[in-house]
């Protein structure tokens, strides 16, 4: 699925450095916890090592995802709270009293947080039942917690992962582009100055430019501009590779990041998609990350590579070259 607005999915919120530097802190916060609880007391030494043995578990757990979890798709993370929820039982079930288990079990207050910080809604709906529905089966089958105990901390995880999906849902309304429902430029730059930060990955960008923008408003109104960019918006939305982002850079311009594509595979799919709007004139500038470049010079390269279409009579798409560079 394509990453191409910024409000309507949590998933979209953060960067993946981001939700594994956070996945981490959560696996290691929630062993430590466990740790702690194991070491409350002298009775049932076997199920107290137990405890503790999945909270070391859970903390080299988020070591290995703090060190490795950037690089990993975001099916693997989501994978990861999934485990998160299966060790929270297991450390409840095991626990050799009701209140280490409470105590254990209040770690999946982790896991509501994270699924909505993180997840779109299915998703993150799917986290926060499976979370409470297994800590509190947990609980209730070792037959030592009362029920009103184990719904209380059910409102708690709710509440608290409902209140987490109204703030990042807020948050993220300032990313984005509140015409089109596009990243704004804001948005757009965050995401690209995350991905020129991994080196040695290919990455293009391009800026696309609505031809004679002004006419429209000038001629037709700002309502009738306006609904052209919605247009093109959609039109490209629904047809952007897996994770490209779009943005509505400003005014009448676009701007597109294209992970995992080289400059001349850029270019033809910018092509591809203003085939999408037959009837909408589109200069396109398109420009490949080289060695050491930042974001802002990737983006500069790519306005040059623009510049040169609208030089030329506008209604094309060029990819700045090692030539253009020379010519420079």
């Amino acid at each position: 699925m394509s990453t191409s607005t910024t409000g309507t999915a949590a998933r979209d919120f953060a960067s993946p450095r981001v939700m594994a530097h956070t996945l981490a802190l959560f696996f290691a916060a929630g062993g430590c916890a466990a740790l702690l609880a194991a070491s409350g007391g002298s009775d049932a030494a076997g199920r107290r090592w137990v405890v503790a043995a999945v909270g070391i578990l859970a903390v080299t757990v988020g070591a290995a995802v703090f060190r490795w979890g950037v690089s990993q798709p975001r099916v693997v993370l989501g994978g990861l709270v999934t485990l998160g929820c299966i060790l929270i039982s297991t450390i409840v079930w095991v626990s050799p009293d009701s209140a280490t288990a409470v105590a254990c079990a209040s770690i999946s207050t982790f896991v509501g947080v994270m699924a909505c910080f993180f997840a779109d809604r299915r998703i993150a709906v799917a986290h926060v039942a499976t979370a409470v529905g297994s800590t509190a089966s947990a609980l209730l089958l070792r037959g030592d917690t009362p029920v009103a105990t184990a719904g209380a901390l059910a409102v708690v995880v709710v509440t608290l992962a409902s209140v987490t999906r109204t703030l990042v849902i807020r948050a993220s309304d300032a990313g984005a582009d509140a015409l089109t429902g596009l990243a704004n430029r804001r948005g757009f730059d965050e995401a690209l100055d995350e991905h020129t930060r991994r080196a040695g990955v290919v990455l293009s960008a391009a800026l696309l430019d609505l031809d004679h923008f002004k006419r429209i408003n000038d001629t037709s109104g700002h309502e009738a501009g306006d609904r052209l960019l919605r247009r093109v918006a959609d039109s490209w939305r629904g047809s952007l590779p897996a994770g490209a982002l779009l943005a509505r850079h400003g005014g009448d311009e676009f701007a597109l990041v294209l992970p995992g594509m080289s400059g001349p595979e850029a270019l033809e799919e910018v092509r591809r998609l203003c085939r999408l709007v037959p009837d909408v004139s589109v200069s396109v500038g398109v420009a490949e990350r080289w060695a050491g470049d930042s974001s802002a010079q990737l983006m500069r390269r790519a306005d040059l590579a623009l510049y040169r279409v609208k030089a030329d009579g506008r209604g094309a798409a060029a990819l700045h070259t090692e030539a253009a560079r020379n010519d420079a």
